[in-house]
């Protein structure tokens, strides 16, 4: 299997000279989290720009970007894989300390500062966060998905099983009578 690149910009210009860059790149097959996958349907198309400031505790950095692609996801009525449309914008203080292993957070004047220590700053925790904090708590393969029975878990999109299911349960027609009595 082909390993995936990690979405990386090199600061080593900026660090030493200031300015700005830019980067733009895609993502194949899946957007990494710590404990989980989120499949792609086509490319994440990705980019940012990094923007060299002169901070109070060291070498600081504006980075702002945005990440675009579908996301694989269930039909929330009857479970068939479903794209779903993703765009999200993003924005990081950034400050350079030399030596970190990987990327910190601290707090300084109730603003969040993201420490990193080598050059090579790795984007992909940041471009997955921003993906996964847009993606949508539900999706549907169409508007008028039939879901699946109740019986038997067809997908009644695509059988008609032939089961035949209440409109509701006795409580759920007591509770009606109730809601009604209550109106008047």
């Amino acid at each position: 299997m082909k390993q995936r690149p990690i979405p990386s910009i090199n600061l080593s210009r900026l660090i030493r000279e200031g300015g700005s860059t830019t980067a733009r790149d895609e993502i194949w097959d899946y957007i990494a989290l710590p404990n989980e996958r989120i499949p792609l349907v086509g490319p994440a198309v990705w980019k940012v720009s990094v923007a060299k400031m002169e901070g109070e505790g060291g070498v600081d950095f504006w980075l702002s970007g945005e990440i675009a692609g579908n996301a694989l996801m269930e039909c929330r009525r009857c479970l068939a894989p479903t794209p779903a449309a993703v765009r999200a914008h993003f924005q990081y203080l950034l400050r350079y300390q030399s030596g970190l292993a990987h990327l910190e957070a601290i707090e300084e004047n109730e603003e969040e500062i993201l420490l990193f220590g080598h050059p090579d700053l790795d984007l992909e925790p940041l471009l997955s966060e921003a993906f996964a904090l847009e993606l949508p708590y539900t999706v549907l393969c169409k508007e008028d998905c039939k879901g699946l029975c109740p019986v038997c878990g067809a997908n009644l999109n695509e059988v008609d099983c032939g089961h035949q299911t209440r409109a509701q349960s006795r409580l759920g027609a007591e509770l009606s009578k109730l809601l009604d009595g209550l109106k008047d």
